[in-house]
């Protein structure tokens, strides 16, 4: 599936894509480089924030998409889609810091919404958000999710995930209705 809008194109990642793609997750949040933007967790977190296993782990799921954003030609977003019945997941959402505060992540976010609710007949959107990142929250939260107190506890100890700063992270569950 491939559809453009705004300058932007929209397709499925692929094998080809998985270097790009954890380069760009990594500059989002991890080190100096996601400190131009605003969605980084340099702060809560060291170490990496994806490997190339788990990228291509996403693209490779029967039930996942990694929906890779381009503009000319170059990787500047993207978002893993997993189609879990009634209700899809959205998760490694990644803008490129330098692009971050264009308005990018509220189309890259009407795709994702529209593309689960005709592809796959979600009715709701649900997300996970590591709870004292309250700016990203409120941001989702004006894009119509809501919280819902629901908590999962981090996983402490799985470098894969990051190296925590702090010993009160968890994730709490964001819902929205796709109507």
């Amino acid at each position: 599936m491939e559809t453009a809008a705004n300058g932007l194109t929209f397709r499925d990642a692929g094998d080809s894509d998985v270097d790009a793609l954890v380069a760009l997750i990594e500059s989002a949040y991890r080190g100096d480089s996601s400190r131009t933007g605003w969605t980084t967790e340099a702060d809560i977190l060291q170490g990496q924030r994806t490997d190339p296993e788990g990228v291509r782990a996403v693209i490779k799921s029967p039930d996942s998409r990694l929906l890779t954003v381009e503009r000319d030609g170059r990787a500047v977003a993207c978002c893993q889609l997993e189609h879990r019945g009634d209700h899809a997941y959205f998760g490694m959402f990644a803008v490129s810091p330098g692009l971050q505060g264009e308005g990018l992540g509220k189309v890259i976010m009407a795709e994702a919404e529209r593309a689960v609710r005709e592809e796959w007949g979600a009715t709701e959107m649900h997300m996970t958000v590591i709870s004292v990142r309250d700016d990203l929250i409120a941001w989702y939260e004006r894009r119509g999710y809501r919280r819902t107190g629901r908590m999962t506890p981090f996983p402490y100890g799985d470098e894969r995930f990051g190296i925590p700063l702090r010993d009160d992270l968890q994730f709490e569950l964001l819902v929205k209705e796709l109507g």
